[in-house]
């Protein structure tokens, strides 16, 4: 069999790695594919300490985010409770129910942080009351706070 080539990828391909990654691939896929492409390049010393600067810079960047997640977090949570007014019919029944992007709206008016609307978590709201949502800032951080459903 013959021996394996060592590349860094200029671009994302799928199934075998994402740009900056170390892959070892079959020299004929190397020579007549990924090298003609510029998908990617023989990996030399300089190229190889180019990747592992790149990656620490990526981890550090990731460290940052992570942190700013954090301290979102725990502003949030100090805030508490948010309220949304919504229009009663009968029995305390909402008109309509109470969307994520109406949730982000509230969290933005109130504290002045930008969350985004996919990461929020809301349960079935169709009457007024208290309900709980989970607003995901970051991987591992997940925020808990009270969604409040007042009628206006």
């Amino acid at each position: 069999m013959a021996k394996r080539v060592q590349l860094v990828l200029t671009q994302d391909v799928s199934k075998l790695g994402r740009s900056g990654d170390l892959v070892d691939v079959a020299p004929g896929y190397a020579r007549n594919y990924l090298i003609p492409k510029k998908l990617g390049t023989q990996a030399t010393p300089g190229i190889l300490k180019q990747v592992e600067r790149r990656r620490e810079l990526e981890r550090q960047r990731q460290l940052e985010l992570k942190q700013q997640a954090v301290t979102q977090k725990e502003a949030l949570e100090k805030v508490g409770s948010f309220n949304i007014a919504k229009q009663v019919g009968e029995g305390d029944a909402i008109f309509g129910t109470v969307t994520t992007q109406e949730v982000a709206e509230v969290i933005q008016q109130t504290t002045g942080l930008e969350v985004d609307r996919r990461g929020i978590t809301i349960p079935d709201i169709g009457a007024v009351g208290t309900y709980e949502a989970e607003i995901k800032l970051y991987p591992e951080v997940i925020a808990k706070v009270n969604i409040q459903v007042v009628s206006s």
